[in-house]
């Protein structure tokens, strides 16, 4: 294996911006020897900078790599390599003609780059360029982003990573805000211990700037609580927000350009109906039911008393707690949250009938001065009833009438986020994505406070004199939020600029009206003077792509057009655009695309062009094309729409490059390809609790394992593996001493000593109860419970070939389960200090490397990390002890 030393700068974001690398062993030959993350906030718009300068030690060439991670709501607009004087600019294209030279590069054997990202909300951007013997490169990417306000705060987190201690190193965060600064707060790992005394802030103009830098020497970023010899390795997180003594809002105006934030609190609450809409379906059993209970139990607590609300849940069936809106007494909450902790997956999913009487339940309740919400939190796609997408979404949007607005909540990544983004927009609301994660509990009741308290309904917002405007209608505005109106003026002569905001509060019309001179001196430094002109590019970009999904026919081409020609404009990569880099490599290209959110992906890596036989770290980086991919992180989505698409199918080559396989006993080298070649292990998830990261192992190809076992109850599972296949092609379960199960790609069959079942995969839903065992079919998934086991086995299909794949989401108590799938009690602790990253496990020091995963347990097969580390390690025991003679 070429041993390549390669330099990996990431730049994270959590709502606004972070930066990081991946945790490798530090390379010796590479010296980052200046780090500077350098982010501008001027009224909420974020600009960051980040700049490494890197040298090459060796007196031979080699490769340097460049990795940031960005935040799904920011534009890149800039990106620049600087080598030996000569500065290589990336350039921003219109989709299709970046796609053709990209191809051209590919044909020509050079190297190209396809950025490429999903996850909560990061997207990456990754090159790499070869450096001369001690010579230097210096990296510099800028991106843009309108900060929002959640909860009554900004928030910025900043994650430092970059895998060396870096002789200078600086985080300078300079905030503007027109009308004050209330309050500001400055945590996290790198705010404690010896770090705290690097942090200084500063305030100036009567609390007008804020000035948040990070500036710690060598020494200090190798003692904080989680950094070693690789450096820093946390997080700051800045937390603000802005006085807001006028009621009217805060509006800007600058050379031609305006922009308004209006976000009142002086506003009496408006009491709501709210009606939750609960998919209990079968795809939603195990920990996805259990958390949408503890999640409603706890909304329910946070319901005024003077809400009202209903329950309502379903599969193939619709079921009403209650016939009516009840208000929210603390008799009633009683009963509903009895109710809620009754909530049991079953059947299949029907949409249309579930959210047609959640409107019908609203509809039959009116009640002046309140405001009314339909939230639906379901996992799937429509299965029974009517299944016609875009008959469910008329249904709903003429039963809804813009009356009041829908929220969809879409559970993991086997929905149809798209259809669910439609039918949200289409009624006033938003979609947010629920990540199958210990935290979805947590998501939904954010998502909860966030429209927990309405403050006003139907708002308008005027602007006389004002053209090119960004959204200016609003069905509802919740405390803690902001809306934020940009556009041009008309006319730069005058000298005065009127607003006025027209809404409804407890069901009397108020109305804001301000003026402000035009004229008076700009509260804005010079440097920084283009800032509402590029604020309201970005945010009528944003908005025109928003509505895309919405609209058909000249007009969705026309406003595509206009949102291609101001990401030209502007150098924004959008998902119309991308940015390409000619690299100094005889004309190299790369190409940075703006990524639409997919259904999986939680890793990230380089894939090599399919026709090469050899795997992608043999290859000369001046003969390879790869794409690249990104990695999700555990940070709750944004509130706004993002682009939904199928991921694309190259996620699956995500387990290609490994390092050599850690020994443990006796040495192995594990090898993996690209799809042409042969599969040569399965590798097995196994999540620890207490660590971020879960351990994972291989298991070499053919094989039949044991893969679960509970000698009490005589239950068992086998699988078998083939050669060159990913997973398994049969797999068999025994319950007792008559009940037997054989699932392979092709049908299922069940034995129960007397009756023979045989089902095919992919017919309608079909359910199967007898004597302790139930049986759940879907179209690609099967639920299987015996006595107080369950398991879920899953069917993939991968480069034309079909799999299974078993998951156990939770061990049952009292029961000692054996097998490869059994183990649930492992622990380890990452040993600080060691040059090769080192888990101590059960007491002993196993080598291990940070690898990557595809996550088959979920049909979007999602990449995640882990720590790769011996079977034998992990099981205490040979392949040999769980191999089976026959299923």
């Amino acid at each position: 294996m070429m041993d390549r030393a390669a330099l990996q700068v990431i730049l994270l974001g959590m709502f606004l911006m972070s930066a990081t690398s991946d945790p490798v062993k530090k390379k010796k030959n590479v010296d980052i020897y200046s780090f500077y993350i350098n982010s501008t906030v001027t009224s909420r718009y974020a600009t960051t900078v980040i700049t490494s300068r890197v040298a090459n030690t060796l007196n031979e060439s080699q490769e340097i790599q460049f990795e940031v991670k960005i935040p799904k709501n920011a534009f890149i607009s800039k990106f620049r390599m600087t080598i030996e004087g000569k500065t290589y600019d990336g350039v921003v294209k219109e989709k299709e003609a970046a796609q053709q030279q990209y191809n051209q590069a590919v044909s020509r054997g050079q190297s190209a780059g396809l950025v490429k990202s999903v996850g909560r909300t990061l997207e990456d951007f990754k090159t790499s360029v070869t450096v001369s013997a001690f010579s230097k490169v210096t990296f510099e990417l800028t991106y843009e982003e309108l900060l929002k306000r959640r909860l009554g705060k900004y928030e910025l987190l900043i994650n430092a990573q970059p895998m060396q201690p870096v002789a200078d190193f600086k985080i300078d965060v300079h905030i503007q805000e027109k009308p004050g600064i209330s309050f500001l707060e400055v945590k996290g790992d790198l705010s404690t211990g010896d770090l705290a005394n690097a942090i200084k802030t500063t305030r100036a103009d009567k609390d007008f700037q804020v000035w948040v830098t990070f500036y710690p020497t060598q020494d200090q970023q190798t003692k904080c609580k989680s950094c070693g010899e690789n450096g820093l390795n946390g997080d700051l997180l800045i937390t603000y927000d802005v006085e807001r003594q006028n009621p009217k809002g805060e509006i800007m105006v600058s050379k031609g350009y305006f922009v308004h934030y209006f976000a009142p609190s002086d506003v009496p609450r408006i009491s709501k109906n709210v009606v939750f809409i609960i998919d209990r379906s079968g795809s939603m059993s195990g920990r996805k039911i259990k958390q949408t209970r503890l999640a409603l139990l706890k909304i329910l607590s946070d319901l005024d008393e003077d809400d009202h609300f209903g329950l309502i849940t379903f599969d193939s069936e619709v079921s009403l707690w209650k016939r009516e809106l009840l208000r929210a007494t603390e008799a009633n909450l009683e009963n509903a949250k009895s109710f809620v902790k009754e909530i049991r997956d079953r059947g299949a999913t029907d949409i249309n009938a579930a959210v047609l009487a959640g409107v019908d339940m609203i509809n039959r309740h009116p009640r002046e001065g309140t405001a009314s919400i339909l939230i639906l939190l379901t996992d799937g796609d429509p299965t029974t009833g009517e299944t016609n997408i875009e008959k469910i979404m008329s249904n709903v949007k003429k039963a809804i009438g813009n009356k009041f607005p829908l929220y969809c909540l879409g559970f993991g990544y086997d929905v149809n986020f798209d259809f669910l983004t439609k039918m949200s927009l289409e009624n006033s609301g938003v979609a947010r994505r629920i990540y199958e994660d210990s935290d979805a509990d947590l998501q939904l009741q954010g998502f909860y406070e966030e429209v927990a308290v309405p403050l006003l309904t139907d708002i308008q917002l005027k602007y006389p004199g004002g053209t090119n405007l960004t959204k200016t209608s609003f069905s509802l505005y919740f405390n803690g939020s902001e809306i934020v109106v940009s556009g041009q003026i008309t006319d730069n002569s005058v000298e005065s600029f009127t607003t006025e905001v027209i809404a409804v509060s407890k069901g009397s019309n108020v109305t804001y009206q301000d003026t402000i001179m035009t004229k008076d001196p700009s509260d804005v430094p010079p440097e920084n003077e283009n800032f509402m002109q590029r604020l309201w590019a970005y945010l009528t970009v944003k908005q025109l792509l928003d509505r895309q999904v919405l609209l058909k026919g000249q007009e969705k081409e026309d406003e595509k057009k206009e949102a291609l020609k101001l990401s030209l404009k502007y150098q924004f990569v959008t998902t119309l655009t991308s940015m390409v880099v000619t690299k100094p490599q005889e004309g190299e290209v790369e190409v940075a695309n703006k990524p639409k959110e997919g259904k999986g992906g939680d890793g990230y890596t380089a894939d090599v062009d399919s026709d090469d036989d050899d795997s992608v770290i043999n290859h000369h980086p001046a003969q390879r094309a790869f794409l690249l991919h990104s990695v999700p992180m555990d940070y709750p989505a944004a509130m706004d729409y993002s682009d939904a698409m199928d991921y694309s199918d190259a996620m699956d080559y995500s387990v290609m490059i490994h390092h050599p396989l850690p020994t443990y006993g006796s040495p192995t080298i594990h090898t993996t390809t690209p799809p042409a070649v042969q599969v040569h292990s399965n590798r097995f998830l196994l999540p620890v609790v207490g660590q971020s990261k879960p351990l994972c192992f291989d298991v070499p190809l053919p094989h039949k394992l044991r893969l679960l076992q509970d000698s009490a109850s005589e239950f068992s599972m086998n699988g078998e593996s083939l050669s060159e296949n990913h997973g398994f092609h049969q797999i068999a379960i025994h319950y007792k001493t008559n009940h037997h199960l054989i699932i392979s790609t092709k049908s299922i069959s069940y034995h129960n000593g007397q009756d023979k079942v045989e089902i095919l995969w992919g017919q309608e839903l079909t359910q199967h109860n007898t004597d302790g065992v139930s049986l759940v079919v879907l179209e690609n998934e099967m639920n299987v419970t015996m006595g107080n086991i369950g398991v879920v086995i899953i069917s993939h299909k991968k480069d034309g070939v079909k799999f299974l794949w078993p998951a156990i989401w939770e061990h049952p108590k009292d029961v000692n389960l054996t097998g490869v799938l059994g183990k649930s009690d492992i622990s380890y602790v990452k040993t600080e200090g060691s040059q090769t990253p080192t888990l101590k496990m059960k007491d002993k020091e196993v080598k291990t490397y940070l690898e990557t995963v595809s996550d088959y347990r979920f049909h979007s097969t999602p990449v995640q990390e882990c720590w790769l580390v011996p079977f034998q390690a992990v099981m205490e025991a040979e392949i040999s002890d769980f191999t089976v003679t026959q299923l």
